[in-house]
């Protein structure tokens, strides 16, 4: 066999610059780049310390034979060429890798079939005993390379994925592969840091991936030194006392690294979950000296090394991939960026997202950004010099202020020389009073944000007003008033509910992005409420069962109080929140009408309604819904206030429930879906066209002199004019609407029906 070798070095897109600088590096000579991979030529020493010391690479493959083919027979003898008795046992194990396309093989698992044919009928001419495959561990891993009609055969050195270093068994949600978070490392400057004897601090570690490769880059310490079993272990040209003496070498780096004072390596995470198999993580890869995982968050996050020194401050901010992500993550990139401009003042910083939108957001200026990809999905690292000015104003400054803002920060975090120091009447020196925390800046707003939030506090002073005198503490602060932030905002006591209606096709999604994420900034500031605080859902049209799907699955509730009532809603796991702040006058109508009466409420929702009706005194509710959940809900407000006896809750479709039922009814209220075609009801609901049908069954149940109140929210919606003829019908609409609601005149309308 060759004392050379061509070899093929894969790695995750975007990394291939850095590949080919530490191939060269660990001796790869004749290196050229190519997608995702860097191919040069080495000698097996090389190739050992390539799958020793790679921080970057997937795989190490060593090509055996280059050969054209034009069909599935050229490949079949190009492979069965090989003297595959000089590779492994004729009763080994094999697995076979196959990629590319073309030359009559479009599917990859044909190739791989013909490649593993050729080698089974070569091992088992001689002797007859054959191969057999072993996808998990096999003493040979082949892969075949199809491109451009040339075949490349290769012997894979590596076995698994090199990023598989064996020291993360547990991992989150989201985690980041090992080399992907090396080769962040090494952008970020961190060998640099670290021989300076720097610092580094993750706020938002996960299981603690850029620790353990940082701390490994720190402490000289091979990747996969640890690995037991590699691709070469059991292949007959392996060179066991050569890996042996190069292994001996990294063992030895090693060990000196680890002598050395350890590096100040902190993360913080909040999930607690998450902190103990951070931990255990550390604890495999052998550092637990090195690095230290405390539960922490975002917005309380202050790195504390040694007085003085400086580091890195790296993470991997959540992307968000759900509706209503943007609120919570927008406010996350803004902490992050008030914690590195009040704690991490002349640190670097290094944020990998795939949300570069939102990394703009942070209110402090990257001075670097590099592409990488993270599977399939573009991302962006945002190097920071934290330094004030590189803090995003929104205005200009010149380099004089910008040079007494920086002495001015250096002046407050220097100690006090030994003259300025004060002492007591003993001699003693006097403790320095604590310097007051830094109040947390506000985030700047954009041009667009400042105008929205000004609007906000015009309307908020406006309702305020009235909210208070009418003592009332949920109500709609803002409705589409500006076209352009297409948001609904209702305020829950302390709570921000923010719906935003989807934006037509004609809107460029990265502007109604952009736009969104300027009022989601200016809401907090507008409102004075934390940030926390603020729970966002995007509105589309509903159809089939997404109407009822849920959007969370938090299970919070909040208690509310109105009209003296208290009621629960959940702002974060459904579209709606469990009370309907448009029918707040009608809740009340029913509560002052409603005193010995008896009272039907269909389509009860969260029966909200019959809670004020027994507030108002009604001899008896009766509320009919379709779904569990939400007379469970229901169940729950009645027993919050006291209610429970005389309150009866139906499971049914109201439809069939009205025909069956014979009692009668002084008050009657349905405010009936658009649309519904639950799985519990027989046929689809449909309030124009069963409009004639429902009312005439509820009316059949109303007692003489009793009061029906019909309303709905579909904007389409006409009254069938036969009803007219048969009951005495007042539309009250204008009566049904609040200020909060005045200008969305077709928030709902509403009927007064009772009988001629």
């Amino acid at each position: 066999m060759s004392d050379r070798y061509e070899l093929f070095l894969t790695c995750p897109k975007g990394l291939e610059g850095l590949l080919i600088e530490e191939a060269v590096g660990l001796g790869l000579e004749q290196a050229r780049e190519h997608t995702s991979a860097v191919r040069g030529m080495a000698d097996m020493e090389t190739a050992y310390r390539l799958c020793l010391w790679s921080r970057l690479a997937n795989r190490v493959l060593l090509v055996l034979k280059r050969f054209p083919m034009k069909d599935a027979e050229d490949l079949y003898h190009g492979v069965l060429d090989v003297d595959w008795q000089d590779h492994m046992f004729a009763d080994g194990t094999l697995a076979v890798e196959f990629s590319g396309h073309g030359s009559g093989i479009d599917n990859t698992h044909f190739g791989a079939l013909k490649v593993k044919d050729a080698i089974v009928d070569k091992l088992r001419a001689p002797t007859g005993e054959r191969p057999s495959v072993d996808k998990l561990n096999p003493d040979l891993r082949i892969h075949l390379r199809l491109d451009r009609g040339e075949a490349i055969l290769s012997l894979d050195l590596s076995g698994h994925s090199l990023h598989q270093r064996g020291y993360r068994l547990q991992q989150g949600a989201a985690p980041l592969k090992e080399n992907l978070a090396a080769a962040i490392l090494i952008r970020s400057g961190w060998p640099r840091i670290a021989a300076q004897g720097g610092a580094l601090a993750d706020p938002m570690c996960g299981v603690g991936t850029f620790l353990v490769e940082a701390a490994m880059i720190a402490a000289d310490i091979a990747p996969n030194l640890k690995r037991e079993r590699w691709g070469f272990t059991a292949w007959l040209g392996h060179v066991p006392a050569l890996w042996r003496k190069l292994h001996d070498e990294a063992q030895a780096r090693a060990q000196a690294g680890l002598a050395k004072p350890p590096l100040w390596i902190r993360g913080y995470e909040a999930d607690p979950r998450l902190i103990q198999p951070g931990r255990n993580n550390v604890e495999r890869a052998g550092l637990s000296d090195w690095i230290k995982i405390y539960q922490g968050e975002v917005g309380t996050f202050e790195p504390r090394p040694d007085q003085n020194q400086k580091g890195l401050v790296i993470c991997n901010p959540p992307y968000g991939e759900r509706l209503g992500d943007e609120a919570s993550l927008l406010y996350l990139y803004q902490n992050l960026g008030e914690r590195l401009r009040q704690a991490c003042l002349n640190w670097e910083a290094a944020v990998f997202t795939g949300a570069p939108d939102l990394g703009k957001r942070m209110g402090i200026r990257s001075h670097k950004q590099y592409s990488f990809w993270n599977g399939a999905l573009p991302c962006k690292l945002l190097l920071i010099k934290v330094l004030p000015d590189q803090f995003v104003t929104g205005e200009r400054r010149t380099p004089e202020q910008r040079l007494a803002e920086r002495e001015q920060a250096q002046a407050d975090q220097a100690p006090l020389e030994p003259q300025e120091r004060q002492y007591n009447k003993n001699g003693n020196p006097i403790k320095p009073a604590p310097a007051p925390a830094p109040v947390v800046e506000q985030a700047r707003l954009s041009e667009g944000g400042q105008m929205f939030a000004n609007r906000l506090q015009k309307n908020l002073k406006q309702l305020g007003k009235w909210a208070k005198r009418e003592g009332i503490e949920c109500y709609r602060v803002y409705d589409a008033d500006m076209p352009e932030y297409s948001l609904a905002i209702d305020l829950y006591h302390d709570w921000v509910h923010v719906q935003e209606y989807a934006a037509p096709k004609s809107i460029d999604p990265e502007k109604a992005q952009a736009r969104l994420f300027d009022a989601l900034a200016a809401i907090p500031q507008a409102l004075n409420v934390d940030k926390s605080r603020v729970v966002i859902k995007r509105r589309e049209r509903q159809s089939g069962t997404k109407q009822y799907e849920r959007q969370s699955a938090q299970g919070q509730f909040t208690e509310v109080r109105e009209g003296g009532v208290k009621l629960l809603v959940n702002l974060t796991d459904y579209l709606d929140t469990g009370l309907f702040l448009d029918h707040r006058p009608m809740r009340m109508r029913i509560q002052k009408e409603a005193a010995g009466k008896r009272f039907l409420n269909l389509f009860c929702y969260t029966a909200t309604a019959s809670v004020h009706a027994a507030k108002g005194g009604a001899r008896s509710t009766t509320s009919v819904d379709l779904s569990k959940t939400y007379l469970d809900w229901a169940r729950r407000n009645f027993s919050l206030n006291g209610f429970s006896d005389k309150n009866r809750l139906e499971q049914g479709d109201v439809m069939a429930w009205l025909d069956s039922c014979r009692d009668e009814f002084d008050l009657i209220f349905i405010d009936p879906p658009t649309f519904s075609n639950s799985k519990r009801m027989e046929g689809v609901f449909d309030v124009q066209r069963d409009q004639v049908q429902l009312l005439d069954l509820a009316m059949a149940r109303l007692a003489p002199g009793g009061v029906l109140y019909f309303s709905n929210n579909f904007r389409k919606f006409q009254l069938d004019e036969h009803l007219a003829a048969r009951y005495q019908i007042e539309e009250i609409t204008a009566k049904t609407i609040d200020p909060d609601f005045a200008r969305n005149s077709k928030i709902h309308r509403a009927w007064k029906i009772t009988a001629r």
